[in-house]
């Protein structure tokens, strides 16, 4: 794993401008295709949850269908994680303006965490996150879209500020296929351009628990391929496929991983932990921040990026902010980028288990495929 930090190139080339770009292939007016995607008259997403550039780049064999496709990689958001990436992904825009800025964040004006992927506490998800999503300007534009999630993500509070449009339950490849083929079908007669969006998240979740360098992420990587092939095959042959991921992922040994709880020079001057295991934000009691970012830099050394709120944000690790939500930020941010973690096993016990971690500023955990099948 590299030691560099790999920042995420919003405007450029990073998830965020994935679908305007395909907004834009599709003729609508005003959105700018800054992938330069191929015009056609429907376009499918996929997004495949951990499906880093690196991982699909050392496994070939694996995936020869994804590695066929012409691709390029391009970067996920700070932290590379799903809550933040999907929101920037549906929204089209960097995390400083849609303030979904980590797994687990400061609640405004509090002392305790809001946990933007299970969306809890329940906090009203048009106050949290009240810009538009590119699904609802696609359907104010006429063109026909459908989201594809498994049925429990129907009502979540990420769906309703990432994803909003109109949502359609898949829970498995098959029904994903079937549904996908359908809403594209021009012979449906609904519209003149489609828009499909679909989302899996098994790799992941084999991912976290296996690791991804295990056997079994290798199989799953296999069964992902096979998902992408079939679906490929039965698309009109007027639709694009676009084939993404949200973040890579990072395989952390044991004995790599620093219990802060156990460090008190990790927890001086800390009022309360937020993120994840792999990009910490650190909330300091008043006046201690300097102190604060100095110990945390002392501890982790060159494994991470620590700063203060202000340095990320100047560096563009979010993008420009949008009023009030700078305050979601850490005091201090740590940014994993070589081989550690740190845990904090009586905010997040569960951490400890998995396998596989992702949040972080490496290249593995950052960079994304964007991968083309055009008509």
């Amino acid at each position: 794993m590299t030691t560099a930090v790999h920042l995420p190139a919003y405007g450029e080339a990073s998830l965020c401008e994935i679908l305007p770009s395909v907004l834009g292939a599709l003729g609508v007016p005003g959105e700018h295709n800054v992938f330069g995607l191929p015009s056609a008259s429907g376009y499918c997403v996929v997004v495949i949850d951990g499906l880093g550039w690196n991982l699909l780049r050392a496994h070939p064999a694996q995936a020869p269908f994804l590695a066929s496709l012409d691709g390029r990689p391009i970067t996920a958001t700070t932290p590379s994680t799903t809550a933040t990436s999907l929101t920037s992904l549906g929204t089209g825009l960097a995390p400083g303006r849609h303030g979904v800025l980590g797994y687990t964040t400061r609640i405004p004006g509090g002392d305790s965490l809001f946990n933007a992927l299970r969306w809890e506490p329940a906090l009203d998800p048009s106050v949290y996150q009240p810009n538009p999503s590119v699904f609802d300007r696609a359907v104010s534009a006429g063109v026909a879209t459908t989201v594809l999630g498994e049925g429990r993500f129907r009502d979540s509070g990420l769906t309703a500020v990432a994803l909003h449009g109109p949502f359609r339950s898949a829970n498995s490849y098959g029904e994903r296929v079937a549904a996908a083929v359908a809403a594209v079908d021009p012979r449906a007669g609904r519209a003149t351009s489609t828009l499909v969006y679909a989302y899996d998240s098994d790799l992941d979740y084999t991912g976290h628990v296996h690791g991804c360098a295990s056997a079994a992420w290798r199989y799953q990587l296999g069964i992902v391929d096979r998902f992408i092939e079939e679906l490929a095959d039965a698309l009109p042959p007027e639709t694009t496929l676009v084939v993404t991921g949200d973040h890579g992922m990072v395989d952390i040994p044991a004995d790599r991983r620093i219990d802060a709880d156990q460090r008190p020079d990790l927890q001086a001057g800390v009022t309360l932990l937020g993120g994840e295991a792999r990009f910490r934000h650190v909330y300091t009691a008043p006046g201690a921040t300097a102190d604060v970012a100095a110990a945390w830099r002392e501890v982790l050394g060159d494994r991470a990026a620590v700063r203060v709120r202000e340095e990320a944000v100047a560096e563009g690790w979010f993008g420009a902010l949008d009023m009030g939500n700078g305050e979601r930020i850490g005091d201090v941010v740590a940014a994993m980028v070589g081989d550690t973690a740190v845990e904090v096993p009586s905010v997040f016990p569960k951490e400890a288990r998995l396998v596989g971690l992702h949040g972080g500023l490496s290249a593995d955990e950052m960079l994304v495929p964007l991968l083309i099948q055009a008509p």
